[in-house]
């Protein structure tokens, strides 16, 4: 981002605070005003917490209520039996939430599709009838008589006063959740909605870093219970109903599910129109019956037809615009930084990758069977043949994707064979996709920096904390570098979606160059490249093996894969079919008869003189 662009935004948040902080110290400020600000700023909190779960890692929860009434309950019965603290009880609430969210992560979140919503509305509404059938928490009733909230011996009591402690926890909880969103776990988080199976392929625990944002968005629900407790100073199960955790996602929804201050805007859009919807219905309608339901139905409908991503996506836009913003293409590269450790490259001619009677069956279907190769360091081996040969569960049996029937895979002799896509990762393997696999809403850079996960450690306390800049700044060093080295350094702010095919097939390059493997596999690297762009892959590809570097791969160009390759396994219907150095396999008539099938217009223009020749 530009300084200038830096600049306005930091205007724009001073401005923000300004107003902010001068509305409850103005004697003129209605009390209306504030009291409406104060549930604002505790839905806000919610959403914040379903922003990330539902928007950005895409798990879909209808049960943040349920969450909002533990912290609430927590203090009110501890204050009010007990005679606690409520500091005591906000560390009681946000403790008891944390290990029930944590034990309801570990069963919820192995649901997928539409049973992880049904999962969460059921755990939602044990939990709000719980509330209301236990006798020590007043049961329908409630807890009454919370006292009021201290600080250094100032009471709270006035919400004037509550303002000021609702807002900066709203504050604090948006800096600590878009921290957490910059940094190693929020990559990890952002590319569980739409590419989990590329981050495990990355070296990221996908089941681990799930549970993570599922006890995060509950504890800032929990941080919201606790003030309303002490707000209202009386809580019953009502607030925390199934209805009241829908209009939470509806708030995520509306404001734009990605964003931090979406979720502030959404949450301000709702409780605002909704509060004036019950004024004015009955004005217009002259009738006392609650139609501010439908009106509000029907708002959102239509807000949602002509604002499908939410309403913060449209002002951002228009502030960028404000700003001449647009393409994000250049910039400055990151700060230098030291280097991250590198794993020792094998010599040249050790034996890297050895595949013995490796067998997938799905179903009757044998995708492939059983073949044996290996392959050593410091060469180029390409797994060529025709569409459906097998080439490509060939290399997700390699890197663990999928698990084989049968059969043995070895890396740097170890059986990696049953291993998971992420320990394989981890053990020096490094892959591209059939189909392109980005994260297309965020940067060249920081997609390529969720390559070299697992090469650092930075725990979510940390990027919350913005303690964690030192490591970051190494991880986003080395994305800088290898992006330099497959020729994208120009595009490192630009978004991932926005590059042309090409260009995104070289950025997996470099996401996968970026994990510092010593395999790597390639499926397909070429398609979609012009000729030139071909040439200069080929030059980083023989720059790669100059300096150790193994590499397997699957292409269809064999003009490319000929002058490349030290190396051939030829398939077809997922048998090995050949297996040699390519002059050779270019004369083999089996492999001129899988690629012709008795038509000569089909064969391959780097085959056609091997034909001639036969």
């Amino acid at each position: 981002m530009s300084a200038a662009k830096t600049a306005k935004n930091r205007i724009a948040l001073l401005v923000f605070l300004v107003v902010l902080v001068g509305l409850p110290l103005a004697p003129a400020t209605p009390e209306f005003w504030l009291t409406e600000l104060n549930y604002i700023g505790l839905a806000a909190l919610v959403a914040m917490g379903l922003m990330l779960l539902t928007g950005v890692a895409g798990l879909t929860s209808f049960g943040q209520a349920a969450f909002v009434g533990l912290g609430a309950y927590t203090t009110a019965y501890l204050t009010t039996h007990h005679g606690i603290s409520p500091w005591l009880g906000l560390a009681a609430g946000l403790a008891l939430t944390g290990v029930v969210a944590w034990l309801l992560g570990l069963i919820t979140l192995r649901l997928s599709g539409h049973y992880l919503p049904l999962g969460t509305i059921a755990w939602g509404l044990s939990l709000y009838y719980l509330f209301g059938n236990i006798q020590a928490l007043g049961e329908h009733n409630g807890i009454p008589g919370i006292v009021p909230i201290s600080f250094f011996g100032i009471s709270l009591l006035k919400g004037r006063y509550m303002f000021f402690l609702i807002w900066a926890c709203v504050l604090l909880a948006a800096w600590a959740s878009s921290n957490l969103l910059d940094s190693r776990p929020g990559r990890a988080i952002r590319a569980l909605k739409n590419g989990a199976h590329m981050a495990e392929s990355m070296g990221v625990n996908t089941a681990s870093y799930k549970i993570v944002i599922f006890v995060w968005a509950a504890l800032l629900a929990a941080l919201s219970g606790w003030l309303y407790a002490h707000m209202e100073r009386t809580v019953s199960p009502s607030p925390f109903s199934l209805s009241v955790g829908i209009e939470y996602l509806f708030m995520v929804v509306v404001g734009g599910s990605s964003s931090v201050w979406g979720a502030l805007l959404g949450a301000a859009f709702i409780l605002v129109v909704k509060d004036q919807l019950q004024n004015l219905l009955p004005l217009i309608l002259h009738s006392q019956s609650n139609f501010e339901l439908i009106g509000f139905g029907i708002l959102m409908i239509l807000m949602l037809q002509y604002a499908s991503n939410g309403l913060w996506p449209l002002v951002s836009g228009w502030w960028a615009r404000l700003g001449n913003g647009g393409s994000r293409r250049g910039g400055e590269a990151p700060a230098q930084a030291p280097a991250l450790p590198h794993r020792a490259r094998p010599q040249a001619g050790q034996q890297v990758l050895e595949v013995t009677g490796l067998r997938k069956e799905f179903g009757g279907l044998v995708a492939v069977n059983d073949i044996s190769f290996s392959m050593r360091a410091g060469e180029i081996m390409g797994l060529i043949g025709p569409n459906g040969a097998g080439k490509s569960t060939t290399f997700n049996l390699v890197s663990g994707v999928i698990p084989a029937t049968r059969g043995q895979v070895r890396f740097l002799g170890e059986s990696i064979g049953g291993l998971s896509a992420r320990s394989i990762a981890t053990r020096g393997v490094g892959r591209t996709f059939q189909h392109v696999q980005l994260l297309p809403t965020m940067s060249v850079l920081e997609n390529v920096a969720l390559g070299a996960h697992q090469r650092n450690h930075v725990g979510v306390l940390a990027g919350a904390l913005h303690i964690d800049r030192a490591r970051e700044a190494q991880l986003l060093h080395e994305a800088a570098l290898q992006l330099q080295r497959v020729g994208l350094g120009d595009y490192l702010y630009e978004q991932a979606g926005n590059l042309a095919l090409g260009r995104q097939r070289i950025l997996e390059i470099a996401r996968a160059l970026a994990c510092d493997p010593v395999l790597l596999l390639l499926d397909e690297p070429a398609a979609g490249l012009r000729y030139k762009e071909k040439q200069e892959l080929a030059q980083v590809l023989e720059q790669l093996r100059d300096e150790g570097l193994s590499i397997l791969l699957v292409e269809h160009d064999m003009d490319f894969v000929m002058r490349l390759t030290n190396h051939l396994v030829v398939m077809d219907f997922g048998t090995k079919l050949a297996e040699g150095p390519p002059a050779e396999v270019r004369e083999n008539p089996v492999v001129l008869q899988a690629y012709l099938g008795g038509i000569d217009d089909d064969l391959p223009e780097s085959l056609r003189g091997a034909e001639v020749q036969g």
